[in-house]
């Protein structure tokens, strides 16, 4: 473990050491609660950790809003893909995340034993509210699967950004990157980094990331980590830009805009074997 008098030096040799950024992620999400806050402090002053532990209403909500969006046969092939997934591709994804975590742990030192750090059900509640606005954060990033109120999301003053499994407006909601594959628009595997607002995803947007496609060995869960994890140096340029007020959103006009829910199994299944038939 490095003293925190190397960190501090380390922190104020940075170019961009006066900005402040909080991350709201969640408890059990390995490379999002252990590397991502490595990579925030490695070039800006890390604020604050929220992480988040889902309560059993939450959960049931979720199932909720997903029957009401896709029906119960739907729902049915949610649930058969979340069997499939346990039972066949979560070793395989844990296993690649373990090789990504000491990879980038090798990387990135650890963060300052002075953090702050909260653990609660929700980022909207008011304790963690008062931990935003006491950390006085210039942006905030949102890796969590909880949509955010506006004020919670407009107390940094730079904004509150979320790195998005898929390519926006064409991919709104979650697994975005799954739905690309399943619907065969390759070019639209990726990710965007936009500024949340009062919409689902519908904020200004401002960077995509993309990475190379193994559709055959990689899971849909693998292949969006990549778009994230295999540009963190491009999207460490964006962020400190955004600070800086020199960026500049990408103008979507014109583009479609969908949502979408949960992968479904008959999906899956149809998306893998296009992708055997995919030329090499």
């Amino acid at each position: 473990m490095s003293a925190p008098n190397q960190l501090d030096s380390a922190e104020k040799s940075n170019p961009a050491e006066s900005m402040r950024i909080l991350l709201i992620c969640h408890q059990e999400e390995m490379l999002n609660r252990v590397v991502v806050p490595r990579w925030l402090a490695s070039f800006s002053t890390l604020a604050g950790i929220i992480a988040l532990r889902e309560t059993g209403r939450q959960k049931r909500r979720r199932i909720q809003r997903e029957v009401k969006r896709v029906g119960l046969f739907g729902f049915l092939d949610v649930v058969l893909f979340r069997l499939y997934y346990r039972l066949f591709l979560a070793r395989a994804d844990r296993r690649w995340e373990e090789q990504k975590r000491a990879e980038l742990f090798d990387r990135y030192p650890e963060i300052p034993v002075r953090t702050p750090v909260l653990e609660c059900a929700s980022p909207n509640s008011a304790p963690a509210k008062n931990f935003i606005a006491q950390a006085k954060p210039d942006l905030m990033i949102a890796r969590c699967k909880v949509i955010l109120k506006e004020e919670i999301f407009s107390i940094p003053t730079c904004g509150t950004f979320v790195m998005h499994p898929g390519i926006c407006p064409e991919y709104r909601n979650a697994h975005g990157c799954f739905w690309a594959l399943a619907n065969r628009d390759l070019e639209r595997v990726g990710m965007t980094l936009l500024r949340i607002d009062r919409g689902v995803d519908t904020g200004p947007i401002f960077a995509f990331y993309h990475c190379q496609l193994d559709e055959i060995e990689d899971s849909h869960i693998i292949i969006q980590h990549r778009t994230v994890f295999e540009n963190l140096d491009d999207i460490q340029a964006q962020l400190t830009s955004i600070y800086r007020r020199e960026a500049i959103p990408i103008d979507v006009t014109g583009r479609k805009s969908a949502a979408w829910g949960q992968p479904w199994m008959t999906r899956y299944l149809s998306w893998k074997r296009a992708a055997k038939r995919r030329p090499i």
